[in-house]
């Protein structure tokens, strides 16, 4: 225990002092400090594109909660992060460089440009839904991770109260470079982590055949599709491409990068490198279910951590690292993109002064507290991680087919589909979380792409008035684009 908590005491001061040289940077090449704190003054290189993606992706979901799930259904667990791996080589070939060319903030933002500002104020909703619902998860992980191995010295809720902390910290101090700079470490902390630990408990096993004997023979633990299902698989590999084209955390990432060709290689290069992360986690889930029977609720997302608690104590410290370092990641990301689209799409039409820079600083870190703590409170009444997130992921069908459509057939897209397609999706989310006995088909996504579609193809039809453009400039990013020049 003593050389655990040593390692992850280390870890933590090394993020808080990346952190802090991070806020340098926020003040550093532009008069509009606000947009180094919230988009990097849009100067992302390549390689932290990809680390902020990668960071993105492989958080609390696609360890802990991968194991969850791989600890009673098997490998094809594996596939919530191949989905999202997928999702971020679609983006890449087909919408970063678009988003990129934009001088927008937010995916609201965009909403607003296109259909009005009603449209403006539902996507707010929905998205700040998806994402405060995924932030809880992190904390949920994160509180999992440290409880298992570090019991003496956390229960969940200390160690989730903990996580909190170091999520905020990080987030105040520096912002998107912080966000972007301690994942360039994050990345590389984690799978460095998971292939170690996987590799000594494995041998724990006496190798992989021997695990294999042990499994109970009721299923075929290691079929890549057959725990999940196909429908189900499927379903994540739709949810995450259709999450990561318009889930504004993602999209942010866009927004900030160099370039279109730097937003581009990124995302290709981080699709790839996220696309392994859940089967080898799942592998962990599966030995989980040999050495930890019985396992049951809200207690099998102890499956992963509960693991390493039989590693030797630098292995288990490295581990244990390597796991919150991939919800720091996740969460830091969520956060900013938060704070980003509260600050342009809420407080900035309701305070209708215009902000100081100073002001504009200060209400944007009061957000990422105020966020963090509505997160938490929401993170003490969740169970399963992965069913959670895949469902919340699902609201983000509307905005995707409004852009796809938008880019590459712009004329089917009409003024007055905008806002009725996002309630749409918003409308068949509460009623498939609150109603189940509505749920005739595998899962929400197919619902939501069904009955987005429907809605657009009849507008489309019906309508005649077209949607305002999706490179339409205004006067307020027409000066943003300015600032972001001198950034660069």
């Amino acid at each position: 225990m003593q050389a655990q908590l040593i390692i992850l005491i280390v870890y933590v001061a090394i993020l808080l002092a990346i952190s802090w040289w991070s806020s340098n940077l926020v003040k550093r090449g532009t008069t509009n400090r606000t947009l180094n704190y919230l988009l990097a003054g849009r100067n992302l290189p390549t390689i932290l594109v990809i680390v902020m993606l990668v960071g993105l992706a492989v958080g609390g979901a696609s360890t802990v909660g991968v194991a969850q799930t791989a600890y009673t259904l098997g490998f094809s667990a594996g596939w919530y992060n191949a989905a999202w791996g997928l999702g971020g080589i679609f983006v890449g070939l087909f919408m970063a460089s678009h988003f990129r060319r934009m001088t927008i903030k937010t995916i609201p933002q965009l909403m607003g440009q296109m259909f009005g500002p009603y449209t403006r104020f539902i996507s707010v909703v929905c998205q700040l839904l998806v994402m405060i619902s995924i932030t809880a998860l992190q904390y949920v992980a994160g509180g999992s991770i440290l409880t298992a191995l570090l019991p003496e010295v956390f229960t969940l809720q200390q160690g989730m109260m903990a996580s909190c902390v170091i999520f905020i910290l990080i987030t105040l101090l520096g912002g998107y470079w912080a966000s972007g700079l301690t994942n360039l470490f994050n990345v590389i902390i984690i799978y460095v982590g998971i292939v170690v630990a996987l590799s000594f408990s494995l041998k724990g096993f006496n190798g992989f055949s021997s695990l294999t004997a042990q499994l109970p023979p009721t299923q075929d633990w290691f079929s890549p599709i057959t725990g999940l299902g196909l429908p189900r698989v499927v379903g994540y590999v739709a949810v995450m491409i259709t999450m990561a084209t318009t889930t504004q955390a993602v999209s942010q990432i866009c927004f900030a990068s160099k370039d279109e060709k730097t937003a581009r290689s990124g995302f290709l290069l981080g699709g790839i490198i996220i696309l392994p992360a859940g089967f080898l986690c799942a592998v962990f889930g599966i030995m989980a279910a040999v050495k930890f029977p019985g396992l049951t609720g809200a207690d099998t997302a102890l499956a992963l951590p509960k693991l390493v608690t039989g590693l030797s104590p630098m292995v288990g410290g490295i581990f244990l690292a390597a796991l919150w370092a991939a919800d720091i990641s996740t969460a830091v990301g969520l956060l900013m993109g938060c704070s980003t689209l509260i600050l342009e799409d809420v407080v900035k039409k309701i305070y209708r002064k215009p902000l100081t820079g100073s002001r504009e600083m200060l209400t944007s870190r009061i957000v990422v507290l105020l966020v963090s703590l509505l997160s938490f409170a929401l993170a003490l009444t969740v169970e399963g991680i992965l069913n959670t997130i895949v469902t919340a992921l699902a609201l983000t069908t509307s905005f995707t087919i409004i852009v796809l459509v938008s880019v590459y057939l712009p004329k089917l897209m009409k003024k007055a589909a905008g806002f009725w397609i996002i309630l749409a999706s918003l409308v068949l989310w509460l009623l498939w979380t609150f109603f189940p006995s509505l749920r005739i088909l595998p899962a929400l996504i197919y619902a939501e792409w069904l009955v987005c579609g429907l809605l657009l193809i009849g507008f489309a039809i019906l309508a005649k008035t077209p949607a305002g453009g999706i490179f339409d400039q205004t006067p307020e990013r027409e000066a943003e684009a300015k600032l972001a020049k001198e950034a660069s």
